[in-house]
């Protein structure tokens, strides 16, 4: 019986000798359009507390609806991006790109002028519909301007990309909230979209799968309804800080049934969008289960940092930009040279070792209080993005070797998938986990106010302060209580994913391959003729 890796042989012509010698301008292309689709969530991440800063400063957004903010774009990305791969193995990768690109940029026009929440979340949406079009394409095109022995090192700068994207974004946020309204945020993409797509008509080739596969319109409906009832729950559970409440558990319930009827009519189908046979394989299982998981603890994360630096240290968002700083420099260090690990070590040290990294950075936040030194938090986030590296590298790797070159989208897809899938479950379950233990701390403080000011103050550290703001003098005794609340949510919080990083190094340290087998000097000898042949 064959596997995907079994089928993984590189097929088809060599690549046209034209598109070979500008594959590395090929690839800074594909990088910037890229850089665009992670550097709205990176940006994002600085902006939430202005955004959720009362009007006309921001949009008095709530908790709750800043997490739908963000998990309205990742939630429709994630949906989607399968049948955006098949679309761009069909009509062709360059004008799926393009296509994706025009939506996101027009979503993120929208969305800089929205004038509530409610709008926000919509526009937010679009964005994701775009950036899935986009996401895929990049991946795909590079395993087809890339010979398999560079498509290793392509990757790895391709992630390391990830990793600049991340260092830009929230010093752009900063900078552009300190001069700017906060829909700047979304409106500084439009002039790259821009960029990107003269530079794309002019140097990217189209390519395309000989024989793709059929849209799968029901897979595709039942994976988002089950994705966003399941998402709903959890986000509400923690809304109301009750996750045995009846609403909660019936909508967390029926996302669980749909997300199960999607598998097995993915199972039965002739066309499926994911198909499920190529999780049979362990070692491509356990990559996409590694890449979940880490974004998953690393989303979750993000989320909770922003509002320990600016409402609890007082820090800008400028400043909180430059502070997350060491995470995005060790990735974009550590990721192109991450390969190197897994030439000597292996896939599994190297993937494992990355892990414990980020399980013992997030356990490391369960330790920060309102007065720790900043270095700790910026050494923290250095080995948080080291690990990053010696993760994402090797198992995008291979994720993308386990399929052949010419279903380059599906695996594109698989990957970012379940990598936005990761990401957007870590916002919702970690976000709920926040809010439910923070409005445990502080709804006792909260006893002499009004039960509706009373909700609304216990949803977040910043209704609390919003509330402690509007009552004057005597609101001042709230606040102490607020920073202590949200520290002691937090050190919960992080635990949790720390949780959940240690199940991802079990599962990589069973199934991901190890060190492979050095070639007897005869076998070396016939790779050299193959190779020259």
């Amino acid at each position: 019986m064959t596997t995907p890796a079994d089928r993984a042989a590189p097929t088809g012509p060599r690549i046209p000798e034209a598109v070979h010698r500008r594959r590395w301008a090929i690839l800074g292309v594909l990088m910037l359009s890229l850089l665009i689709v992670v550097l709205d969530n990176s940006i994002l991440n600085v902006a939430i507390k202005t955004i959720s800063t009362p009007a006309p400063t921001g949009l008095g957004a709530t908790q709750s609806e800043l997490e739908w903010a963000i998990n309205a774009y990742t939630l429709v990305f994630a949906g989607l991006l399968f049948s955006a791969g098949l679309l761009g193995d069909r009509l062709g990768r360059k004008k799926v790109l393009l296509g994706g690109l025009v939506v996101f940029g027009a979503g993120s026009a929208l969305a800089a002028f929205s004038g509530s929440p409610g709008e926000l979340i919509a526009f937010r949406a679009v964005m994701g519909l775009g950036a899935a079009f986009v996401m895929p394409a990049t991946l795909a095109v590079l395993m087809n301007v890339f010979e398999r022995e560079e498509q290793p090192k392509a990757i790895g700068i391709w992630a390391g990309g990830v990793g600049l994207a991340i260092a830009i974004g929230p010093i752009t946020g900063g900078v552009l909230l300190d001069h700017f309204w906060w829909g700047s945020v979304f409106l500084i993409n439009v002039p790259i979209v821009l960029l990107a797509l003269a530079l794309m008509l002019w140097l990217v080739p189209d390519s395309r799968d000989p024989n793709p596969g059929r849209l799968d319109p029901v897979g595709v409906v039942l994976s988002v309804v089950g994705l966003v009832l399941l998402v709903y729950g959890i986000i509400k559970g923690g809304q109301l800080a009750d996750f045995t409440d009846a609403t909660v558990l019936s909508t967390i319930g029926a996302g669980l049934a749909v997300l199960v009827a999607f598998v097995v009519f993915e199972k039965r189908s002739d066309h499926p969008s994911i198909d499920v046979t190529y999780f049979k394989n362990k070692v491509f299982s356990a990559a996409i289960a590694a890449i979940a998981l880490v974004f998953f603890a690393l989303m979750g994360v993000t989320f909770f940092s922003v509002f320990y630096t600016q409402s609890v240290r007082g820090y800008s968002p400028l400043q909180t930009g430059l502070l997350m700083l060491p995470l995005a420099a060790a990735q974009m260090i550590f990721a192109p040279r991450a390969r190197l690990l897994v030439d000597r070590f292996g896939n599994r040290a190297t993937t494992t070792a990355g892990l414990l990294v980020i399980a013992a950075m997030l356990a490391a936040f369960a330790t920060l209080e309102a007065d720790t030194p900043i270095w700790i938090l910026e050494v923290i986030f250095f080995l948080m993005g080291t690990g990053m590296a010696h993760i994402m590298t090797p198992v995008s790797v291979v994720i993308m070797q386990a399929l052949p070159r010419e279903k380059a989208g599906s695996a594109s897809a698989l990957s970012n998938t379940f990598r936005q899938v990761g990401g957007a479950l870590g916002i919702a379950v970690l976000g709920s986990v926040l809010s439910t233990a923070y409005r445990t701390g502080i709804e006792d403080e909260l006893g002499q106010l009004p039960p509706a000011a009373r909700h609304t103050a216990g949803e977040s550290i910043e209704a609390t302060l919003g509330v402690a703001a509007k009552l004057g003098p005597q609101g001042k005794a709230l606040v102490t209580p607020a920073y202590d609340a949200f520290l002691h949510a937090m050190h919960i919080t992080a635990l949790w994913g720390a949780g959940v990083a240690l199940i991802g190094v079990v599962i990589v340290a069973l199934f991901l391959p190890g060190r492979p087998p050095a070639p007897q000097q005869g076998e070396e000898e016939k790779e050299l003729s193959d190779a020259r042949s």
